[in-house]
């Protein structure tokens, strides 16, 4: 048996191993007890290194100095805290005793982090502080986020008086003959709130636009895949009922052979039985049933595919989160929840090369697949088409082509294509994002994306991502 002790370290080790947040423990004399496998991603010390030490400042400053648990664990007011912090020290909102510090560090990363930091003291029974817990938050992108807000807002406000300074030009002149130039001046100055006005729900509304096109190519392909589902799911249903049928039958069969065995010497009995089997078309049951159970299985494992590839697509990612990813798994789950869409349209053929796996956002990568795809349905006339799809390496890119033999693009639209909010199609039926979206996705991977049509002829879009990533993005993506 355990001591009651032992019990508890290992059931608190299991506690922290699988808390997402990065959390270390110490003990009364400022020993590391605990650091997490959280802790080891974001700090980047590893917990073998740090259990038993008290090098809990090493991952924060180049020379040893209390950290935030240190001073909890002494007991420390917001005076003592303030030797060490030039920052604004709170209390916890939610954690009794327990304090909150956010502030930079240089030396973590390779351009540093900003770290909100929550320590709180570990009592014993009788209320003694026997020990300090401290949690730490990379806050990085929210004040990189804070940090752009203010830049735009400082360059509004920028671009406001220049405007202010104009229009203020602009109604000097007009008060030099006012009676002319009234009506001028009244429009001109509501059509100056309505532009400001436009700009600043624009300003709300576009990353939701932008978002909402993902969100819409699941919305549209719903009710094709509720019918790609309810397909498989019905024979399911009907070869089932059917099969409690026949098994009925059986088990009337194997009854009866059981009443037959103590009188089987009995020609009545033995020719009872040969009706019954007779009458059930055993030999029948023995062909169909497996049949029956094999089309189940495959029903089953269609629906399982076309759920999952579905739950592929929609996954969301962590922003910014680079994996190493099957393309053509990838490509395959796409045409797979997109199949009720184009199934009736056109035929898809994959002509796929020899991949390594690619470093990339794969849930983005599916989104573009998706796009082009759809529009290459689309695109269709009144007779069935063909989409091809084509990948291959080259030197250290991987190219996709996505070609199809419809209607093709005039040349006067070619070059609005990625516009964001153009679109050729009726007014409810497109967004205008879903081009411009994959442009911007392409380009966030380094990559490239041109086009190539012939009205009559088809189009082919060209799509060149690099298998590494070598260098940030350093434009703007809509995402």
């Amino acid at each position: 048996m355990l001591e009651d002790n032992a019990v508890e370290d290992i059931a608190l080790s299991a506690f922290l191993d699988g808390n997402p947040v990065a959390t270390f423990v110490l003990n009364r004399e400022h020993v590391i007890t605990y650091w997490n496998h959280a802790c080891e991603q974001c700090l980047g010390y590893k917990a073998q290194d740090m259990i038993g030490s008290s090098d809990q400042w090493k991952p924060f400053f180049e020379q040893k100095r209390p950290v935030l648990a240190d001073l909890v664990l002494d007991g420390c007011g917001e005076a003592g805290f303030q030797e060490y912090y030039d920052v604004a020290i709170r209390k916890s909102p939610v954690v009794p005793d327990a304090y909150q510090v956010e502030t930079h560090f240089p030396k973590i990363g390779p351009h540093g982090k900003w770290l909100q930091f929550t320590a709180a003291p570990l009592r014993d029974k009788e209320g003694k502080i026997v020990g300090a817990i401290e949690t730490v938050e990379d806050v990085t992108e929210r004040r990189e986020a804070e940090n752009e807000l203010r830049e735009a807002h400082a360059s509004l406000e920028q671009v406001v008086d220049v405007r202010t300074g104009e229009l203020a030009k602009v109604n000097a002149q007009l008060l030099q003959d006012i009676d002319q130039r009234q009506a001028a001046d009244e429009e001109l100055r509501l059509q100056n709130k309505e532009l400001t006005e436009l700009n600043e729900k624009l300003k709300m509304a576009q990353e939701q636009l932008v978002q909402s096109e993902k969100l819409a190519s699941i919305g549209q392909l719903a009710a094709g895949v509720a019918h790609e589902i309810n397909n498989p799911i019905g024979y399911i249903f009907s070869n089932f009922t059917t099969l409690q049928d026949y098994l009925s039958g059986l088990f009337k069969i194997v009854q009866a052979y059981q009443d037959a065995e103590a009188l089987i010497g009995d020609p009545k009995v033995l020719k009872e039985v040969k009706r019954i089997r007779e009458e059930e078309d055993l030999d029948f049951l023995k062909e169909d049933i497996p049949v029956l159970m094999n089309e189940s299985k495959e029903g089953i494992v269609r629906v399982r595919q076309i759920v999952q590839d579905l739950k592929d697509f929609s996954r969301e990612e962590p922003k910014d989160e680079w994996q190493f990813s099957n393309l053509h798994h990838a490509i395959d789950s796409t045409v797979n929840i997109v199949n009720n869409e184009v199934k009736y349209k056109a035929d898809v053929v994959k002509d796929y090369g020899d991949l390594p796996d690619i470093e990339c956002m794969m849930s983005q990568i599916n989104q573009v697949v998706l796009n082009m795809v759809v529009n290459a349905a689309h695109a269709m006339g009144e007779e069935r088409g063909e989409i091809r799809i084509k990948t291959r390496v080259d030197g250290d890119m991987v190219r996709i082509d996505i070609s199809d033999n419809g209607s093709g693009i005039p040349k006067d639209v070619l070059p609005r294509i990625f516009d964001p909010f153009f679109t050729t199609k009726p007014v409810g039926k497109g967004t205008g994002l879903g081009l411009s979206l994959s442009y911007g996705i392409i380009k966030k991977h380094n990559g490239s994306i041109e086009v190539s049509s012939e009205i009559g002829q088809g189009t082919t879009f060209h799509i060149a991502i690099p298998l590494r990533q070598t260098k940030p993005f350093e434009g703007a993506a809509d995402e």
